[in-house]
């Protein structure tokens, strides 16, 4: 798909359960949604037992905010109000009944600064009780709901392990993500991603050629016959886990990776990024702010893990950009890298591996035609068994992905 600006035809979101159907056109591709429902996204995801525990969780710089739900005067706070308006209220006023669920309490905990690094230890609820995780919450609750600035997936994946609640992350939540990649079926979205999991599953290794400012550089992550990993946001039974929604990738965790990548950062600034031994090893500065690509690279030199090439993934579902990774990703067509942390992934990397704790975090790195525009990508390829299949080309599905897919386009 190119020229990717989602265009929101028609369409207001409505507090609590629903909103009206969106329609996007993104270039040619058109995409109806379903009105979003709460109680019906509840159901599929997790399927919930009557008498299942629920909690909502939201991060702020000062968790304290929670009481009596001040933060809500806090114009920063968009996606604090959406969970407040949509998900609080919708449990409130009649899902958590239709459901039989018990719960909906709303608890707050201090921004983390970073991308899946541990949550603190303390959380705070709506009358402004000072609450322990470890004590207080994780052991009463069996369903909880994630909506902050920052992931934290990879820290409730194991508290989830550890506690056995089951749960969802959804940083980053907006009104595109509600109208569309909240409203979609996850059956189907389950299914589109077995089809692309078993299709790549048993991948020797996968090589990436780049382009940019005219420069080739390519990038090969070995996977070593590894199975594939899927992220399709079904949650369901007693089985302890921790999904993103919106769901809809396939993924690997790189047994080691060789090569160069172009790295584009939020401000704009990019660089080419070596890599050796499975590792970021040095940033060389393209274009932008010199100060932020020597934090890069003096980052990598005190702590390696933080390089670690510890994420190989590919969006499936045909969803419009919603700004936010968490959706973005996800995209059909697009695909990612991750440096630092991979242990919520089946990876060997967790915090004890990291010289500082705060350098413990699962940094995603989207390649789409919409986010890094000057970054061409000629071709995606997987080998197996001595086959060479190409899966991407300029962002748009190779062969062999139209195969799997059944697509002739």
């Amino acid at each position: 798909m190119r020229d990717r600006q989602a265009r929101i035809f028609r369409g207001t979101l409505l507090a609590g359960r629903s909103v009206p159907i969106f329609t996007f056109a993104v270039s040619q591709d058109l995409f109806a949604f379903p009105p979003f429902d709460l109680s019906r996204l509840f159901r599929t995801v997790f399927a919930p037992r009557r008498g299942e525990r629920i909690a909502l969780l939201i991060d702020l710089p000062d968790p304290q905010r929670v009481r009596d739900h001040a933060f809500l005067g806090d114009p920063g706070r968009p996606v604090q109000r959406l969970a407040y308006e949509v998900f609080f209220e919708g449990l409130r006023k009649g899902v958590r009944e239709e459901l039989g669920l018990v719960g909906g309490d709303l608890f707050a905990y201090a921004e983390t600064g970073g991308s899946n690094l541990d949550l603190p230890q303390e959380a705070f609820d709506a009358v402004g009780k000072r609450l322990l995780f470890d004590q207080d919450l994780y052991p009463r609750f069996d369903i909880f709901l994630c909506f902050s600035r920052f992931s934290a997936t990879a820290p409730l994946s194991a508290k989830a392990k550890a506690f056995g609640f089951r749960g969802a992350t959804m940083h980053g939540l907006n009104r595109t993500i509600l109208a569309t990649g909240l409203s979609v079926d996850y059956e189907k979205v389950s299914r589109q991603a077995e089809i692309l999991r078993s299709g790549l599953s048993g991948a020797d290794r996968f090589r990436i050629d780049y382009r940019i400012d005219g420069c080739p550089l390519s990038l090969t992550l070995e996977t070593s016959g590894a199975e594939a990993q899927k992220s399709h946001g079904i949650c369901r039974g007693e089985q302890p886990d921790i999904v993103n929604l919106p769901a809809g990738e396939v993924y690997f965790v790189p047994k080691g990776a060789e090569g160069d990548f172009p790295l584009r950062l939020e401000d704009g600034t990019t660089a080419i990024v070596r890599v050796s031994g499975g590792r970021a090893q040095a940033a060389r500065l393209l274009r932008g702010d010199p100060a932020r690509i020597a934090l890069y690279n003096r980052r990598l030199a005190e702590d390696p893990a933080a390089g670690e090439v510890g994420e190989l993934g590919f969006g499936t579902q045909s969803l419009p950009p919603a700004g936010p990774d968490i959706q973005d990703e996800k995209i059909l067509g697009t695909f990612h890298l991750a440096t630092g942390r991979s242990d919520h992934l089946g990876g060997p990397l967790g915090p004890a591996g990291f010289r500082n704790p705060r350098n413990a975090t699962h940094d995603d790195i989207l390649f789409a035609p919409f986010k890094t525009p000057d970054i061409q990508v000629p071709q995606v390829r997987m080998e197996r068994n001595g086959e060479t299949q190409i899966l991407l080309e300029d962002y748009r599905l190779g062969p062999y992905f139209r195969k799997l897919l059944g697509r002739t386009e």
